[in-house]
Parts: structure tokens; sequence; C-alpha cells
């Protein structure tokens, strides 16, 4: 095969910390090649570097064979070589034609062509199925819709090599085929794609060949034809990882929460909620499934305060809720694993130690006078503890909050969420981007949290995470409950048709 691209003892040191170290990596024509990796891996960063984010410490990059020094993210355009971050990179005002032209430097003089450019983004969009309404604000498209924007506007400016962070973490299982055979299409031009993913089942499905990090440093490089899911997780982690099984429960306490036929722009079929009753007890886990947009965002939101019902009611702790405010529902007992980790759950110019005590600061523990004196020490102290406890891979305490991986980030929400001893847990996609490994660490929390007599609501896109987790699942589309299934052997195919409404 022919080489596009190759990444020769790479190593990318922060004072003495290795976020990589001395990688050596290989990209084809034509070919998917998957970066595989724990959170905090190095995977990011290396990919960082390919796109001229960050410099190298030591070791060089060829393209088709030539040594080039990659500067900045737009030389890297320049040189054929696209990036889709995780969390888009898109003017929300805009429209998608005026995202996808932004940064054109092939027109003359001030003025863009704007017919001539629109003429041949339709034709890229058309010859690699990527559906998107050019004319519609950001704002107004889906999540699938802004990542197909997202590979136009790479392909657009010329892209021979794409690289695909965790592209499939908020689609649904139709827009993840969708994906698949864009990439498959691209492929078969000649394209190559990087593919940075922790979910088995798609790695499998779309890779050629597969790379693993650990700690920085590449394990091995092996085809997809010859490997399994168990062997890469264990690739990946360094240790055997044997299949969990979680207990499921029957539980007949008062409830935690009540809603009673609660309604909220219910005439909105993805955005509102339309006459849902439920209850969710101490020491069980509630799961919601469903595929995203049917009133989940607004069933979480309910349950956490931040808005309030139109009509019906909702009981919490055995009481009436009158006033909506999440402060109260804190004050309460209800706590939050919000569903964007970066906009709702953390200050990311903040350090670890700060966020891991938000809601905290005006409590005995971490302050004099209700907040006016922090006990710096104390909460040092305590970070430290968490730190350690919930397994968060960092430099220090002190380290801004935004610049650890996406896992590590969640791992701080869980943390500081967990150990604020709530009665009710409101979780949503609560491993959304996160390895095998993180995973599993975040079930066994959710798990013990329940042990403790924590009611917990799971709201996921995961179908496979509503099933292991969940000890009832109640299925939810266009803001309704389709139904009511046991956690014990849950009739699967019964569950997907209540998804799909019917």
């Amino acid at each position: 095969m022919e080489e596009l691209m190759r990444m020769e003892h790479i190593s990318k040191r922060f004072g003495n910390f290795y976020a990589n170290k001395d990688v050596n990596l290989t990209v084809y024509r034509g070919e998917v090649l998957t970066l595989l990796g724990e959170n905090g891996a190095g995977k990011s960063t290396l990919m960082n570097i390919l796109i001229g984010l960050y410099q190298p410490t030591e070791g060089k990059i060829f393209l088709n064979g030539k040594e080039e020094r990659i500067e900045s993210p737009g030389q890297a355009v320049k040189l054929g070589i696209g990036m889709v971050h995780q969390h888009f990179m898109l003017v929300e005002a805009q429209t998608v034609f005026d995202n996808i032209i932004l940064g054109d430097k092939r027109s003359k003089g001030i003025f863009i062509n704007r017919a001539a450019r629109r003429k041949e983004i339709l034709e890229l969009s058309e010859r690699y199925g990527l559906d998107v309404e050019l004319d519609a604000k950001i704002t107004e498209i889906s999540v699938g819709a802004q990542q197909r924007v997202e590979i136009l506007k790479a392909l657009y400016h010329g892209a021979e090599l794409l690289i695909l962070d965790e592209p499939t973490a908020a689609l649904t299982d139709i827009e993840v085929e969708g994906l698949f055979a864009i990439m498959n299409k691209l492929k078969s031009e000649g394209k190559s794609v990087i593919f940075i993913s922790h979910k088995m089942r798609e790695v499998l499905h779309i890779s050629d060949r597969i790379t693993i990090l650990r700690a920085g440093e590449v394990i091995t490089t092996v085809n997809c034809s010859e490997t399994d899911g168990q062997k890469l997780a264990n690739l990946m982690i360094g240790r055997e990882l044997t299949k969990s099984q979680y207990e499921k429960k029957e539980v007949t306490a008062d409830p935690v929460v009540k809603l009673e036929d609660v309604r909220y722009h219910e005439n909105n079929k993805h955005n509102g909620l339309a006459g849902v009753s439920m209850e969710i007890r101490p020491g069980e886990i509630v799961g919601i499934a469903g595929v995203d947009g049917n009133g989940q965002t607004q069933l979480a939101q309910l349950i956490t305060g931040v808005i309030g019902p139109e009509k019906g009611h909702v009981h919490l702790a055995g009481s009436k809720v009158s006033t909506f405010d999440p402060f109260d529902f804190i004050e309460s007992g209800v706590a939050h694993v919000p569903e964007d980790r970066n906009l709702q759950g953390l200050i990311g110019d903040m350090s670890i130690a700060d966020n891991l005590v938000l809601k905290s600061t005006e409590t005995d523990q971490f302050s004099r006078g209700k907040g006016l004196l922090l006990k710096k020490k104390d909460i040092n102290a305590y970070a430290e503890e968490l730190v350690k406890k919930y397994d968060i891979r960092c430099t220090s305490i002190d380290q801004a909050v935004r610049s650890l991986s996406g896992g590590n980030q969640q791992k701080v929400i869980l943390a500081r969420e967990i150990e604020s001893e709530p009665d009710l847990l409101v979780v949503v996609h609560p491993t959304r981007g996160l390895d095998i490994g993180a995973t599993r660490f975040v079930h066994d929390q959710m798990i013990a949290a329940r042990e403790r007599g924590v009611g917990i609501l799971l709201i996921s896109a995961d179908f496979d995470e509503v099933l292991e987790m969940s000890d009832r699942i109640l299925v939810i589309f266009e803001g309704q409950f389709m139904g009511e299934f046991s956690g014990k052997n849950p009739p699967i195919q019964e569950i997907s048709l209540a998804m799909t409404g019917k």
C-alpha cells in the first residue's frame, strides 16, 4: 500500500510529563486506521501535533514521503489534513454555507463567488452522501447534520487525510451507519481516515488497522481481521478485563421522586414531554431507553429543577415541588451528571480542585463565613483524596480542568456529584466518549451509589448501557413513555419496537 503520512519518533512533553513518547505511526492511502486507547492515553495530543496545534518536543512528520513541519492548523489544511473534533468547531450564528467557506483562500480579491462555491459544495455533498441544508443556521440542525457539515468543510478545503475524533459519540444508530457509508466512500477514492473511538463494535466494523496507545506510547498495531474486542480491550488497559454482570433489583420503598402527568411543550415531539408519569425509588437504577431527541433532555432538566412543568406535578422526597430552581433541588439532595460536561458540568478555566467543590464552597467544611473565606488547605486535601479515589489522571489538582481528557473531565463531575451524598442522582450519557476501562469505573461507581440507597435516573443513547445497568427500563418516544420493563431478562425486541413508537 502507498504511504500517505508517517510520524517518526514523536514525543510531546509538558514539563516532566510525556503526553506522547517515541510514537511511530503510519497511514496508508485508502485505509481507515483506528487509534484506540484509554482516556488520557495521548490520542488527542498526537492528533493535535499532526494538525499543527502543538509542536512536537521530538520527532518528524512526513507527508507523501516529504518531511513537513506543521506549525498551524491552517498549514495542515493546505497540506490536505482535516480534523473533525469531538466538540464541533462551527460558528453557530452562521449558516451551513458560510461555515463551510470560512477561511476559503481560493477567491481572488475581497469578493467570493458564492454561486460557484455553492455549486461546488452541492456537488461534493451529492458525491459523498453528505446531506446538509446550506441555508440553515448551525443552531437549527441536528448533531448528526453538524457532523456532516464538518466533514463537508474538510473535504471542501481539500482534505486527503481526515481525522475523526469520537465521531459517533452523539449519533443515533442510523446516523452511525450513514457516517460509515461516507468513510467507505472516502476509502474507495483513495482518501484516508484516522478514526478515534472507544466503541469496540464500531472499531471492528470499520477499521482496516488498529493502533493501540497506552500512557502516551504505541503498544502495537494490528490488522482488524486478526483481532477481537476482548484482545483489544486487554491491550488498551494492560490487563485482562472480564465481562461485568450487575445484579438487578426490585425495590418497593417510597419514591425519592415522583412525576404525575407532567407536560412541557407537549406539542414539540422532540423537545417536550406529553403526560409523563414515573417514580424512582431509593436504591434502584431506572434507565430511559429511546433514540436521542425524544424528550430525554427535558426530562433530566425537569428532575433537576432547570425547568418547571406547564401541567402536572413533581414530588421530591414526598413533598410536591412548587418552585423549580436548580439550587433548591441541590439542597433537596439531587445530584446531576449533565449531558454536556463542558457547557453544564465544568468551568474549564478553573482548577480540578475548584471544580470538585463547586457546589460546596459555602459549607463549613470548605469555608468560613458562608463562602467569604475559603479553606484552601482543606479543599486541596479533599481534591487529592478524590483524584486518587476516582483515578483522575492529571499532573496536579491545580491543573485547569479543560486541559484534561474527556474521560477524566467526566470523572471530576462524577466525583463531585456522588460525593455530595445525594438521595437522587440524575446521570445523562455518563460514559459518552469514555474508554472501556473508564466506562467500567463509572458503572461501578453508579452501582456502589445504588447500594448506598441512592435512587438513580440513567438517560443514555447507548442501548447496551441501559440494558446492562437498569433495574427498571422506561421507553420514551416523542415525549411519551411507551412502556415499562424489568431490567431482569428485558425483552430486547419489544423494547426496540417501543423506541420507534410501535
